[in-house]
């Protein structure tokens, strides 16, 4: 750890900082010449507020403009706080999925994956899932960063992983340029890809999204070998609603652990399932707090929606390797209370803008 950094910033990924001293400890290592990265420290000067003066408390965090867009462009290497040193361990440089023009890219460095994927482990824990089984992941790798995840969670929860590489980007390709019967074609090539592990290896535990679960689920012998071989269910992406869950738990996957998590490049995370929801529930997504939060605001206004209602979901990241606030994503939700103790909102209902930076948005295999 650096000798300027506030202890409050290297926690265990199980202890609950304050947020608001979290978030004032965040401003004096982003912002301090000392410890800064190159980008931050550059954009300060345009800011009309000091950081370190004035973001007092979590909801400060709205003072800061939405530079999401800026890193389209920005030189990796100026992400990387000064604090890390000449030769910071960095797990890898990761992009948003180009779906509204071209991808932005952030850096995840190795204290902040450990710290994720314990945060996620732990949730597997609370929802069933086996310690030390074989994982199958239909899923993208690079330059996404949920196959990262995928790959650490199989090694650190899991034993090791099986991967078969979904482009999302090439999907949503076909389908915008009128050949969404190619896209069909993809997709189930990426399902006949996944038949195979499951025919040959012993899989315990199976990540997938939701429009290639039901792409499976057609075929009777693949549902057959899910209920005697898989464990446990990870599903990845936005969209699957109450009455689907319902079916894949009581009907096509009985008694196999169901589990959701939903996020973004830009937060080199996710939220996670809230454990214990009904049948007939909403599937709602609790953030790692303090270091990923949500908001859901009406986009017109800025000012978030009342609790129940839909909005746009603000996403903020602070921790010590990444401060990314007022990232404004291109899904609506609906707000719902977070978890006592916990700052920001929880979502539920997920789905996609039609249209987000004047382009229109395809959700393809997601």
């Amino acid at each position: 750890m650096s000798p300027t950094a506030h202890p409050v910033l290297d926690l265990p990924f199980d202890a609950t900082p304050d947020p608001d001293e979290f978030v004032r400890a965040a401003m004096e290592w982003h912002f301090n010449p000392e410890t800064g990265s190159p980008y931050w420290l550059r954009r300060a000067r345009s800011l009309d507020f000091d950081p370190r003066n004035d973001i007092k408390t979590h909801a400060d965090l709205a003072l800061f403009p939405n530079v999401v867009n800026e890193l389209r462009d920005v030189p990796v290497r100026d992400l990387v706080p000064r604090g890390y040193g000449e030769r910071p361990d960095i797990v890898g440089t990761f992009e948003s999925g180009g779906t509204t023009g071209a991808p932005k890219r952030v850096v995840c460095l190795r204290d902040w994956m450990d710290r994720m994927v314990a945060w996620s482990n732990a949730n597997l824990d609370a929802h069933g899932f086996p310690r030390g089984a074989q994982w199958l992941g239909v899923t993208p790798s690079g330059p996404h960063v949920v196959g990262r995840i995928f790959e650490e969670s199989a090694a650190t929860h899991g034993s090791l992983g099986f991967f078969i590489d979904l482009d999302p980007r090439w999907a949503k390709k076909l389908i915008a340029s009128g050949r969404g019967d190619l896209a069909d074609d993809y997709a189930e090539h990426l399902v006949d890809q996944a038949a195979f592990v499951l025919r040959t290896q012993d899989i315990g535990v199976m990540t997938i999204t939701p429009p290639l679960l039901e792409r499976l689920a057609r075929r009777d012998d693949l549902v057959d070998l899910v209920n005697r071989k898989v464990g446990a269910i990870r599903w990845g992406g936005t969209q699957m609603d109450a009455e689907s869950r319902q079916l894949y738990r009581t009907e096509i996957f009985p008694g196999i652990p169901l589990y959701g998590h939903y996020g973004s490049t830009m937060i080199l995370g996710i939220a996670g399932q809230r454990y214990g929801l009904g049948d007939d529930d909403p599937c709602i997504f609790d953030t790692f707090s303090p270091y990923i939060t949500f908001s859901v605001i009406d986009p017109a206004s800025g000012r978030p929606v009342p609790y129940g209602e839909r909005g746009q979901v603000v996403m903020n990241h602070v921790s010590k390797g990444l401060l990314l606030p007022n990232n404004l994503e291109r899904d609506l939700a609906t707000r719902i209370k977070g978890p006592d103790g916990r700052v920001g909102d929880s979502v539920a209902d997920i789905a996609p803008v039609a249209r987000f930076d004047d382009e229109v948005v395809i959700e393809g295999v997601y």
